[in-house]
């Protein structure tokens, strides 16, 4: 039977939106843990180390997040380790997350003038040292609008959790469909959602990186 589209209904999906932040949330906090490691092997002067970093990050970012939920779901399952729906899209944006987080990361950190490590050398500074209190702080300041955006594109991607029955906003609005009949209404409320969480995000990455720009303007001018 069809039923009418009512409040109810709109505060259904309202709920399932918790969902997709909390998801996205632990995704970003994980990946973000990942990321931290996988950037800073992959600036490692260790070959080994930085070839192993960089083989994850270029098996993630060439293979589409679909296929990944897909593969830690059904693996988790056959391992027996897992067969909650939940653990498996967390854990799988947070590996997304932590290969794409540690690829920016890595190349802000890259794109701190080398005459800062040198400078950091000529402290007599070991390498631990270089990284922690000269090149992190600036590469810091340089990851931030970067970060921000991506927190907006992972956020959009928990939408793919709903193929392995993850019941966040998309699974949500399915479900609500399914009963009402309605997708004409249902999805344009779920992409108002969406740009409601997303948009603030935008904002605030756009705002970072003027900041940013205004910051260098105002050092090179300093300089010359």
């Amino acid at each position: 039977m069809i039923r009418e589209f009512t409040v109810n209904e709109l505060w259904l999906l309202i709920l399932a939106a918790r969902w997709t932040v909390l998801l996205s949330a632990i995704a970003f906090v994980g990946g973000g843990a990942g990321g931290f490691i996988l950037a800073i092997a992959r600036v490692s002067p260790r070959g080994p180390v930085a070839s192993l970093a960089a083989a994850f990050i270029k098996i993630v970012q060439g293979t589409p997040l679909l296929m990944q939920l897909y593969l830690v779901y059904f693996g988790a399952s056959l391992l027996r380790l897992t067969s909650d729906a939940w653990t498996a899209a967390a854990l799988a944006l947070t590996l997304y997350a932590s290969a794409f987080l540690g690829e920016i990361w890595r190349g802000c950190i890259q794109a701190v003038p080398r005459e800062q490590w040198e400078a950091a050398r000529a402290l007599a500074l070991g390498y631990p040292s270089q990284l922690s209190s000269v090149i992190l702080p600036q590469a810091a300041r340089i990851a931030l609008p970067p970060t921000v955006g991506f927190l907006v594109q992972l956020l959009k991607g928990t939408s793919l959790a709903s193929i392995i029955g993850f019941t966040e906003l998309t699974r949500a609005a399915a479900v609500v469909n399914n009963a009402t009949f309605r997708p004409l209404i249902v999805y344009a409320i779920v992409a108002a959602l969406y740009f409601i969480l997303c948009w603030p995000l935008s904002l605030l990455s756009s705002h970072l990186e003027r900041r940013l720009e205004q910051a260098g303007s105002r050092t090179v001018a300093f300089q010359f």
